[in-house]
């Protein structure tokens, strides 16, 4: 289990809401908002909190769980209506259920996240939704830094995943089998952010119409765009088109 002290180093140096990172966030709201429900709201891992701001328009309750001390404090001052907990996701308990929980970004930081999954299971309400978002190890710009010599392997971790102490690059099966697993009902799976080129390269030359135009090509091509994302429940249900 990452250390809090680490979780604190990393919120110190957090690059989660700078350049293109930041708008991918905004995307992945824009995302996650075409399978909100309005009602007590649990989001783990909200980091500065971008993508809580987007999305906050949903809960008439606020449930924020972070493992840093220093981005809680953030959070406090950012969300002051919001229960914030600074908690490890491995030890977060709580006696209310929930409407909707989200996880930005969260499921590659952590040791089991099988165990976290089925810790969160019994927190949904009947019919609720858990989303979560992960980067993607099949992306393009990583199959093409693996061609480079760059990267050993598509699922090696860059300087960004070791910065960020991400502990695995997801692929779309193992996000999938990890819900399987932990015995959620997957609703839709999808992807993306079409990425060609590093976050430096593309910070130094592209416009943010022409970002956001790549992040929505992304959705035709899941297998290979930047980012995948799941939206589950815990019991069988219909698969939204």
């Amino acid at each position: 289990m990452t250390s809090e002290t680490t979780l604190d180093n990393i919120a110190l140096d957090s690059w989660y809401a700078k350049g293109v990172n930041a708008q991918m966030i905004h995307y992945t709201a824009k995302i996650f908002s075409r399978h909100m429900t309005r009602g007590n709201y649990l989001e783990l891992g909200p980091a500065e909190g971008l993508l809580t701001e987007c999305l906050q328009a949903w809960a008439n309750e606020m449930t924020l769980v972070d493992g840093s001390s220093h981005f809680c404090a953030g959070l406090r001052e950012k969300f002051p209506n919001a229960r914030v907990i600074h908690a490890m996701f491995e030890s977060f308990t709580s006696d209310d259920e929930f409407d909707i929980i989200v996880l930005g970004h969260v499921l590659e930081h952590v040791d089991d996240p099988v165990l976290i999954l089925q810790r969160l299971r019994p927190l949904l309400k009947k019919g609720a939704k858990l989303l979560a978002a992960v980067p993607n190890s099949k992306s393009l710009h990583r199959q093409a830094a693996v061609i480079m010599e760059l990267l050993d392997q598509e699922s090696a971790m860059s300087a960004a995943d070791i910065h960020h102490g991400h502990k695995r690059v997801y692929n779309p099966e193992l996000f999938r089998q990890h819900f399987v697993d932990a015995g959620f009902t997957i609703n839709v799976f999808g992807g993306y952010w079409l990425k060609p080129l590093s976050d430096k390269q593309l910070e130094q030359s592209w416009s943010p119409p022409m970002l956001d135009a790549f992040m929505q090509l992304g959705e035709s091509y899941p297998e290979i765009a930047a980012e995948n994302y799941i939206v589950a429940t815990a019991e069988a249900s219909d698969v939204e088109g």
